[in-house]
């Protein structure tokens, strides 16, 4: 059982590791790419990038992290634990972000962006603040 716990542990955290990688890297390619001309060579590359890492790492590092979190859950026995709720419900927010960088993708890819770079830098800071918000509930279990 410590054993499974712990290669679980490992699933989760590698997960999670590569999904915000990818939550912080996906609103820098939307800055830069809010400045480059629809159709430019420059776009076309963004679309590409853009495209790759939503659907090679971001979403299927997001569904790691949640199956390997709910199951740690499970084996922990925290699913009455108000942490866990808080916990939960932020990872929802980020998820809710997670589809929020998949519809500007979609935008970009249609050539239908309206939003400036400067939008992108502050939905770039979103993830860092649900990330440390989560982390304090999962080390400190405040409650």
């Amino acid at each position: 059982m410590t054993d499974l716990y712990g290669w679980l542990k490992v699933g989760h955290l590698f997960a999670l590791i590569a999904w915000m990688a990818a939550l912080f890297y996906l609103p820098r390619l939307f800055v830069y790419h809010a400045d480059a001309p629809a159709g430019s060579p420059a776009s076309e590359t963004f679309k590409v990038m853009e495209r790759r890492l939503l659907k090679a790492i971001m979403t299927p590092a997001m569904i790691a992290t949640w199956v390997f979190g709910l199951v740690l859950a499970w084996q922990g026995g925290w699913f009455t634990d108000g942490w866990l709720h808080a916990k939960i419900l932020f990872v929802l927010l980020l998820s809710g972000f997670h589809g929020a960088c998949a519809a500007w993708t979609r935008a970009f890819a249609e050539d239908r962006n309206v939003k400036p770079g400067r939008f992108y830098r502050i939905a770039n800071e979103v993830p860092t603040l649900l990330l440390l918000v989560i982390l304090v509930l999962v080390v400190l279990k405040p409650f």
